[in-house]
């Protein structure tokens, strides 16, 4: 890895992610920039890359299963009527530079191609904010755009027939641990009662760490959330969660994620109050 290849992302002047832009993937893992490890400011690592349970997990990023059928989250291909498949339909995401480019973030603009063709352009945003002496904010935009001449339409498996399955737009692949982490929001607690509901902000807490998302505009806060703690520890907000996503040509889908990387197990009080902060800024 090259310097080029990765920059360090820091807040409060102290390192926090790690993000590459240039990874050497196979193309069945659908290669795409992605941001790992990200720590906590003690330290304490809250990402993964290609664990051994989905090897096409990669750290914190934007993958989509579905964009007119190319696979932009890697892996096997849900297919109805068939199930999980593996198919050579692998899309690609593309750096192609910096807008800005500065120690606590950055702007940058993305190709995202599959078959020869490109499908959309992304314009991410992506800056990190410290917000007391044991939690920081990681503020992560993306903007998707067709540039094709007709409709771009984004699935899930959950629309392609998979219920509960609805992952594909921003992703978290957290940490895992022995046991599964605690999750919740200001009114709900578990895996099941959290998983494909609509929440101001929601909580995965590990050992020694906590993360809270948070929709950061309206059209975000619409998107349910995939939830999973059980299985693997992940979180993500779906972008197709029962009906496809349809981008006119030139259009453009944008949502913006807020996330509190904390140390500890602050209440859900304290949680709630670091998402507030978080979102303001």
């Amino acid at each position: 890895m090259t310097a080029h290849d990765s920059l360090v992302l820091r807040a409060a002047g102290r390192p926090v992610g790690r993000y590459v832009t240039r990874p050497d993937l196979p193309a069945r893992l659908a290669p795409r920039p992605y941001l790992h490890p990200v720590t906590t400011l003690a330290g304490t690592p809250v990402t993964e890359v290609s664990p051994a349970d989905h090897a096409h997990h990669l750290g914190v990023g934007v993958a989509v299963p579905d964009v007119e059928g190319h696979n932009f989250w890697g892996g096997r291909t849900f297919v109805r009527g068939q199930g999980p498949t593996e198919l050579d339909n692998h899309g690609v995401q593309r750096h192609t530079g910096f807008q800005l480019c500065d120690p606590d973030g950055f702007v940058e603009e993305l190709r995202w191609a599959a078959a020869g063709t490109e499908l959309l352009r992304e314009r991410r945003t992506v800056a990190a904010t410290a917000l007391t002496e044991a939690a920081w904010a990681l503020d992560f935009t993306f903007s998707l755009t067709n540039v094709t001449p007709g409709p771009l339409s984004l699935g899930s498996p959950a629309t392609n027939g998979r219920p509960g399955a609805a992952y594909g737009g921003f992703f978290w692949r957290a940490r895992k641990e022995p046991g599964p982490p605690e999750v919740f929001t200001a009114d709900r607690e578990g895996e099941a009662e959290v998983h494909g509901t609509r929440a101001d902000w929601l909580a995965l807490a590990g050992a020694g760490w906590t993360l809270a998302f948070a929709g950061a505009t309206g059209q975000t806060r619409r998107d349910p959330w995939f939830v999973r703690a059980a299985e693997y520890p992940g979180v993500g907000s779906s972008l197709a969660h029962t009906e496809r996503l349809t981008i006119a040509p030139g259009e453009t889908a944008v949502r913006r994620i807020v996330t509190v990387v904390a140390d500890g197990r602050p209440a859900r009080d304290e949680v709630a109050a670091l998402v507030r902060k978080a979102v303001a800024q």
